[in-house]
């Protein structure tokens, strides 16, 4: 089955599991074309599929929770109940039990690609190692979340860049077109959940975000809240695609029990945002000037790319030190793999990916 095919099975499914945004998808289609660092964020199905193919022995590796879409666009920040700024993964729609190992080739495929694109200076050899070094110094030292106050400081100058303000941030949100029509009973009581007080009026509108759940009806509540403004989004959770690549047998009910975004959060080691929420099908977040996710072209020109990378490293480590009855045999496994085995793998999935990307470009630009 080549790209194209998958695409079509693959959205055949995701159909069948909530209402898609037809004008969302089709945008999608549109992104997969222009480069193939968009088209391997929007891809992760696929994924599923090339990865046991490309990859057979690390595909074997020892399994635990794991994010699933992990990609160097996959890190964002938050407040926690302190109001503390915190930086780490900000997506878990693809959480599933997989390989270890599958966070680790992702993460540094998106690494290779973005690369070859001009988002990244640092050679693929030095960002694999540094994704390698920062996941094994965590897992030597059990972990520890990114805490952008006092520590951490030249990542809260990346997460605090100009771009991110406030002024920028409101602009944007003003620009969203209010939405026409009903809003979803579901969505309607997640985001009254999520306000501040009850009875708080608020405009609804329509998101455009993200690529892998770009189709995905995104809603977000606008409202004036005591002197200043508040935003809040819901999203709708479908199971993950890995659901859908293992043939997953069962009708919805039993497919959204492999939801598992509230599970990988409450095991990680991190100091949670308490605003994401999982409420029935929707998952629910704070959407505030310095909370959301952080792309590469906002990022300063100036940054540390290798020590980015070893943070992206670490967290990673973060996210897998909460299946506590699996890390032993991670660790185990992993430090007896071979040097560059990771760039090994990088390579091979973004040669894959690539080639993927060249037969969506010519198959659907007829």
């Amino acid at each position: 089955m080549n790209i194209v095919k998958a695409t079509r099975k693959f959205e055949e499914w995701l159909a069948r599991q909530t209402k898609l945004v037809k004008p969302d998808i089709l945008l999608k289609h549109r992104r997969m074309r222009e480069a193939v660092f968009p088209f391997f964020r929007a891809t992760f199905y696929r994924w599923m599929q090339l990865w046991p193919e490309v990859c057979p022995e690390l595909s074997k590796a020892p399994q635990l929770l794991a994010v699933g879409d992990l990609h160097i666009e996959n890190f964002g920040t938050w407040r926690d109940m302190e109001g503390r700024l915190i930086w780490g993964v900000n997506d878990f729609d693809e959480a599933a039990d997989l390989p270890y190992t599958n966070d680790l080739v992702r993460l540094a495929t998106s690494a290779v690609l973005a690369g070859e694109e001009v988002h990244l200076s640092l050679s693929a050899k030095n960002a694999c190692t540094a994704i390698v070094e920062g996941y094994s110094q965590c897992l030597i030292q059990g972990g520890r979340p990114f805490v952008l106050a006092e520590q951490n400081i030249w990542l809260r100058e990346i997460a605090t860049a100009a771009s991110r303000d406030p002024v920028h941030f409101w602009s944007k949100m003003d620009s969203l077109p209010t939405l026409r029509g009903v809003i979803p009973s579901g969505a309607r009581h997640a985001l009254d959940r999520l306000m501040p007080e009850r009875g708080l009026e608020y405009r609804v509108a329509r998101r455009v975000a993200g690529l892998g759940s770009l189709g995905h009806l995104r809603l977000v509540a606008i409202a004036g809240f005591r002197g200043g403004r508040i935003a809040r989004e819901v999203k709708a959770l479908v199971p993950p695609a890995v659901c859908w690549a293992t043939q997953e047998q069962g009708g919805p009910d039993v497919q959204y029990r492999h939801i598992r975004y509230e599970e990988i959060l409450c095991g990680a080691v991190r100091s949670q945002d308490p605003f994401v929420r999982l409420r029935g099908r929707w998952i629910g977040r704070r959407l505030a000037p310095y909370c959301s996710r952080i792309e590469l072209d906002v990022l300063p020109t100036n940054r540390d790319e290798q020590q980015l990378l070893f943070a992206m490293g670490w967290e990673t480590a973060n996210i897998h030190l909460g299946s506590r009855k699996s890390i032993a045999s991670v660790r185990k496994h992993f430090h007896k793999l071979k040097p560059n085995w990771l760039l090994s793998a990088a390579k091979g999935m973004a040669k894959a990916t690539s080639h993927d990307w060249r037969v969506w470009q010519k198959e659907t630009t007829r």
